[in-house]
């Protein structure tokens, strides 16, 4: 079978993996949980060329994980936003941070990048609490991330990184 038509199949894996499958997508999902809404941003912290993830909004958006929208503040520049679809990935995303908490080959001494903390209570979310179904923890809309120092400084450096290079292939651009 090929990869086009693992959607035709009628395993329920495969058919989820046709639509989020793909690497980039459930760190996109990341960034949008985690604030990130236009396309800059995204693109600075995932690393993606912009041509990539141009092709990846649109698939999502025609896959109806995401939507665009224009922000309420007149700006032109479009925000990315989950939708209902998009949101059920959460359980997905903290199944992959849970077993990557776990098997990331992580220091004795090293802070997770992230903490998850409930909003209603302000205690932090245990790192090995998964479950399923009608769980206290279906979603990230439930919790607050505290990030680390260590992980917040990374993805400052990762943004001015990518201000650099633009504002460089910008003035290339116009010599």
């Amino acid at each position: 079978m090929s990869w086009d038509g693992v959607s035709d199949t009628t395993c329920p894996i495969a058919r989820g993996l046709s639509i989020v499958g793909e690497r980039w997508t459930l760190l996109i999902m990341r960034e949008l949980n985690m604030g990130s809404r236009r396309f800059d941003d995204i693109q600075a912290q995932t690393g993606m060329s912009s041509h990539l993830l141009s092709l990846r909004l649109r698939q999502l958006e025609a896959d109806g994980v995401i939507e665009r929208r224009l922000p309420d503040s007149g700006s032109k520049r479009h925000e990315y936003y989950a939708t209902q679809k998009g949101q059920e990935l959460d359980r997905v995303l903290m199944a992959v941070r849970a077993w990557g908490l776990k098997w990331g080959e992580y220091g004795p001494d090293e802070e997770p990048a992230t903490t998850l903390v409930y909003k209603e209570t302000g205690k932090p979310v245990r790192d090995n609490l998964m479950t399923f179904g009608d769980s206290d923890l279906e979603r990230f809309a439930k919790t607050q991330t505290v990030m680390s120092e260590a992980f917040s400084k990374e993805r400052q450096r990762k943004l001015a990184a990518f201000k650099e290079a633009k504002s460089i292939k910008n003035a290339a651009a116009h010599a």
